[in-house]
């Protein structure tokens, strides 16, 4: 969102990789969709001020710490009829139940998606998944998110090169 030019108040930002995102949104011809509403917050913590806000109105001092209903059902639309969806990353702060309805509801749906090949990559997805209670309607669960994501790049992972070398 910030690379898009919009305000993100105290939410965390790589910013050494603006470029990179912008890039990719310029590339994406669309294909990239991002949240269109936010829950906010006053604070790091699960009793802090919250709101819903579009994603041109977080407010000053305020952090975005879960997608909001609309994200919800924007996601769900994109997502009904996949055939293949890998999910890298929580919706929000799942940790906190009130930044944790986007989270759980992007697991319902992809639990619910019996035609497709539903691949869960990363600790914390993993995680969220597994409190969800929604991991045996998954088909893989992995904690190596980062390692998921090169494999599906192309890269030769170490381990598996390891096991492929054994005679």
């Amino acid at each position: 969102l910030r690379a898009q030019g919009y305000a993100t108040g105290k939410s965390l930002v790589e910013e050494d990789s603006l470029e990179t995102a912008r890039t990719l949104l310029e590339k994406s011809d669309g294909c990239i969709h991002l949240p269109v509403d936010l829950v906010v917050a006053d604070a790091f913590a699960a009793d802090a001020s919250n709101a819903v806000v579009a994603v041109d109105a977080i407010p000053d001092g305020w952090m975005a710490l879960d997608i909001g209903p609309a994200s919800i059902a924007h996601f769900a639309n994109r997502l009904a009829g996949a055939k293949t969806v890998v999910w890298n990353g929580p919706m929000g702060v799942f940790e906190m139940p009130a930044f944790a309805r986007g989270t759980v509801a992007i697991a319902e749906i992809l639990a619910g998606l019996s035609n497709a090949t539903t691949i869960i990559g990363g600790g914390d997805s993993a995680a969220a998944i597994r409190q969800a209670g929604l991991d045996e309607k998954i088909s893989h669960v992995s904690t190596g998110g980062g390692a998921s994501l090169e494999f599906l790049e192309g890269k030769v992972l170490p381990g598996v090169a390891a096991l492929n070398d054994r005679d």
